[in-house]
């Protein structure tokens, strides 16, 4: 009986020091463990500061298929978290900081979030056939970023206006954008097509981002006749339409990348071939002047992309 209190006394101390090892050891993963970001309570406390009339206005994101609530994979659907299903846990965002200013959003589009995260969030959602193709792509691996082309709160994205997309291609392809100011070149900038025509700029499967595999069939979506087959075949026009053409625009008729008889010769050497451009001028001139005026190939070989004429093994008919 006399060594319980002494025994009492020191299990006391005991649970003491297990108590305050245990506060410590709380402590100081708190201060190793930031706190969770939390999310605020949805697109109602985002419309105080963004709504129509504000700076940063976002309201219009609601005429738009992301903002129908009732389907299934929109952000504001229910069990997702409005705004910050985009945007991040932004619950310190919407807080004012001491010296006035706010946190800026978990993920900002066009802000300080990489372009990879940013893609990410885009590609959670729009992973369906036509992005398929998208990693590897080109674009991908210039780091152009989804928000870089669209406006998501846009009622209407202006890149799918054929005039509003081609001054967005143009603002990092400038040389093409020259090229449509030609003597010759497709109608872009009438409107009446755009790049996307014959571009697809999310996939990374065919050259040049063509919509179809190879050049020559994307240009016989809109040149069927050009397809053939022919029985007396033109061999570059079998190969490659642009060995020929620029397709986005020429000084040269016919969108032509030389004019001819210059571009005919480029492989056809004119020796034996009466080439000479005969005109009145040169009566007295022994000079063979082929690039004058007068005469062009296409004169007499009119059937320059294939023949199927029984007589037609030279194009002429």
């Amino acid at each position: 009986m006399i060594g319980k209190p002494g025994i009492a006394n020191g299990s006391k101390g005991i649970v003491s020091l297990l108590l305050l090892l245990c506060y410590f050891t709380v402590a100081f993963a708190d201060e190793q463990t930031e706190a969770p970001a939390e999310y605020s309570k949805g697109a109602n406390q985002c419309m105080t500061c963004h709504r129509e009339g504000r700076d940063n206005e976002a309201h219009e994101i609601f005429f738009t298929p992301m903002g129908i609530s009732g389907a299934a994979d929109s952000p504001f659907a229910d069990g997702r978290h409005d705004c910050e299903a985009c945007h991040g846990p932004s619950n310190s965002h919407r807080k004012r900081q001491e010296d006035g200013s706010r946190l800026a959003p978990a993920v900002t589009f066009n802000g300080n979030t990489a372009v990879e995260v940013q893609n990410e969030i885009c590609m959670a959602c729009h992973n369906d056939e036509t992005m398929i193709h998208w990693t590897g792509s080109m674009h991908e691996e210039e780091d152009v970023a989804c928000a870089s082309c669209h406006e998501v709160h846009a009622p209407q994205d202006p890149v799918l206006d054929k005039l509003e997309q081609q001054e967005k291609c143009f603002s990092c392809h400038p040389r093409t954008r020259s090229d449509t100011y030609k003597a010759s070149s497709h109608p872009l900038r009438f409107g009446a097509m755009t790049c996307s025509d014959c571009h697809n700029p999310h996939s990374g499967n065919n050259d040049f981002l063509l919509t179809r595999s190879t050049v020559n069939d994307t240009c016989y979506t809109c040149h069927a006749e050009k397809r053939g087959p022919y029985l007396w075949e033109h061999a570059p026009v079998t190969e490659d339409c642009s060995l020929c053409h620029n397709p986005h625009g020429s000084n040269h008729e016919a969108l032509l990348v030389q004019r001819s008889p210059l571009l005919c010769q480029q492989c056809h050497a004119p020796s034996g071939h009466p080439s000479t451009a005969y005109t009145s001028d040169l009566e007295d001139d022994n000079l063979q002047n082929r690039f004058l005026m007068g005469q062009s190939c296409s004169n007499c070989h009119a059937q320059v992309h294939g023949s199927n004429h029984p007589s037609g093994v030279t194009t002429t008919r």
